[in-house]
């Protein structure tokens, strides 16, 4: 008995939309990661991007729960010194909701070569449309 591997040019690709409204943020980034990464599919391989693409509307209406929007942090360094840049959650919501959940989502994919694949398959937009209409995408319930 042989055991089945799959190959790159065997893996079947779906288009999922996912409505974010009043969803928690890290809930939604975890389930979007393994539809990312294919393990929803009993043929995942660890090593092959097996995933799916997923669309996310309605960025800007996620939520969180406790003190998250004053206490989470997001930081950026340009490599220069004393050029070290703090972002709260509640600043990100308001200039760009796209990149808080597009950031929470990359943070659970695998480092490397093999996540970034896996990450431009992350369609992110802040209000209810999308241009992916034509791809016929399915909605993923949670």
């Amino acid at each position: 008995m042989k055991t089945y591997m799959p190959s790159a040019s065997s893996i079947e690709r779906k288009w999922y939309v996912v409505d974010a409204a009043d969803m928690t943020l890290g809930r939604l980034a975890s389930e979007v990661a393994k539809v990312l990464r294919g393990k929803n599919k009993p043929e995942y391989t660890p090593f092959l991007d097996m995933g799916d693409n997923v669309i996310i509307v309605n960025a800007e209406k996620i939520k969180v729960t406790g003190k998250k929007m004053e206490q989470k942090i997001y930081f950026r360094h340009s490599a220069y010194v004393g050029s070290a840049k703090y972002t709260t959650l509640r600043e990100m919501m308001e200039k760009k909701p796209v990149k808080v959940i597009e950031k929470a989502v990359r943070g659970m994919l695998p480092s490397g070569r093999l996540g970034d694949q896996m990450y431009t398959k992350l369609h992110v937009y802040e209000g209810p449309e999308h241009k992916h209409a034509a791809q016929k995408p399915e909605e993923l319930k949670f």
